[in-house]
């Protein structure tokens, strides 16, 4: 695994990272865009179509049938129902604590102001596939959605062989209570959720992780359809000073590269023992790690050494990882430092992993920087604020004197007469 020594080291390598990613990110907008177009125009054919393309299967009818969710739920095995039903029961927990409801405010006697919560009517949740289920994220898009009283949840993802779902999705779908799910997935799944197609009703919003083409794709529908962050590629970044356990820092390193071989991993250190003990643990994973883990490590992966642990907070901060691990000896004692961070894990006993799945943290993460500007998905992002005022005589008259001030400053004679005539003051015609 590369070291690096200085921000300076550090800041290039991430630099030459961004750019290998933009020019990505351009190749691969190309491809999405016609994706995009030919769903607009050819709906289910078009699913089809690319779903062949790139899935491997041709398929027939898009939903999943009731009898398909009944039988994953028997197939699944009682220790994995029960993992399901745990992860659920935190994340329920945890996505219920984030609604507060809402409030009222009285601003002057008479004079009251609020906001109502009202939830989003129709969510889509984006569950990748490809080599590996993901159960996890189907419950991570559906949860918050339903706690947040979203009435319609459908959830599209890739099919594995013969055009079959994975018995553990479906299982999840059926343990949340979600019922519409649909064998397609890519870039052509977000098109099919923000457009319609024959077989798929169009939604309000668009959630969940995927690879860059689906990044890309809500991208690129998102002046017609609400979407929540772009999630892509898995990061992890990691502080650890000398107290750290190499060998639990070499294991999450490679836990997040397991995601794929553009996964970002990086630690950033100021103890050179610790850095070559780390190097070693990865180095002897890496023997018998398939392929993906290798390349994402060998392609992505860096230990960084800096001066100080605050020299690793500033880096860590303009990197903004999607997950962030901090492995010192007072790992609280940063946690009002950090800036920009999908999820904060403080410990080495706080892996990434368990927020992954059991312990109620959402995984949908804002990822390539993205943490600057989004947060990770919650119950805030399926509700909508309804604003309201409401006044007596009393209190509109308490109010409305800056009002019409305001009003004629900006040149507005008709807001004013609004106001005016309530006091008496407006012409009658």
């Amino acid at each position: 695994m590369r070291v690096l020594r200085g921000r300076g080291e550090g800041e290039a390598f991430l630099n030459k990272l961004r750019d290998r990613r933009g020019e990505e990110f351009e190749r691969a907008s190309r491809v999405v865009e016609r994706i995009i177009r030919d769903v607009r125009k050819f709906g289910d054919r078009a699913l089809r179509k690319y779903t062949k393309k790139y899935d491997g299967v041709a398929i027939g009818g898009l939903r999943v049938s009731p009898e398909e969710l009944e039988l994953s739920m028997r197939g699944l095995g009682e220790d994995g129902i029960r993992a399901l039903r745990m992860a659920k029961g935190n994340l329920e927990r945890f996505h219920a604590a984030q609604l507060r409801g809402g409030f009222s405010i009285e601003i002057a006697e008479g004079a009251e102001i609020g906001q109502l919560p009202r939830p989003l009517g129709r969510v889509g949740g984006y569950v990748p596939g490809g080599r590996r289920p993901y159960p996890s994220s189907l419950m991570m898009c559906a949860i918050p959605a339903l706690v947040a009283g979203v009435k319609e949840v459908a959830i599209c993802t890739p099919p594995g062989e013969e055009g079959r779902v994975h018995g553990a999705v479906l299982a999840a779908a059926g343990i949340c209570g979600v019922g519409e799910v649909y064998r397609v997935g890519g870039a052509q799944a977000i098109a099919a959720m923000a457009y319609g197609t024959e077989s798929i009703e169009r939604v309000d919003k668009i959630v969940g992780p995927g690879n860059i083409y689906v990044t890309i794709a809500k991208l690129l529908v998102r002046d017609d359809v609400a979407v929540d962050l772009p999630a892509g590629p898995s990061e992890i970044v990691i502080i650890a000073d000398s107290s750290a356990n190499p060998r639990f820092v070499a294991a999450d390193l490679l836990a997040q590269a397991e995601h794929g071989p553009t996964s970002l991993a990086i630690v950033l250190t100021d103890s050179r023992d610790l850095a070559e003990a780390v190097g070693e643990e990865v180095e002897g994973e890496l023997a018998s790690a398939d392929r993906v883990v290798a390349d994402a490590i060998k392609g992505n992966g860096a230990i960084v050494i800096l001066d100080d642990i605050g020299e690793c907070v500033g880096l860590a901060n303009a990197i903004a990882p999607e997950h962030l691990e901090i492995m010192v000896r007072r790992p609280e004692a940063l946690l009002d430092s950090i800036e920009s961070a999908g999820a904060v894990f403080l410990g080495e006993y706080s892996p990434v992993a368990l927020g992954d799945y059991s312990a109620g943290l959402n995984h949908v993460l804002p990822t390539r920087g993205f943490a600057k500007y989004y947060s990770g998905l919650s119950s805030w992002d399926f509700v909508r604020w309804l604003n309201y005022l409401k006044c007596s005589r009393e209190g509109f008259e308490r109010l409305c004197g800056a009002a019409i001030e305001l009003a004629e400053i900006e040149g507005f004679g008709h807001h004013s007469r609004s106001l005016r005539v309530r006091l008496g003051r407006g012409r009658a015609g």
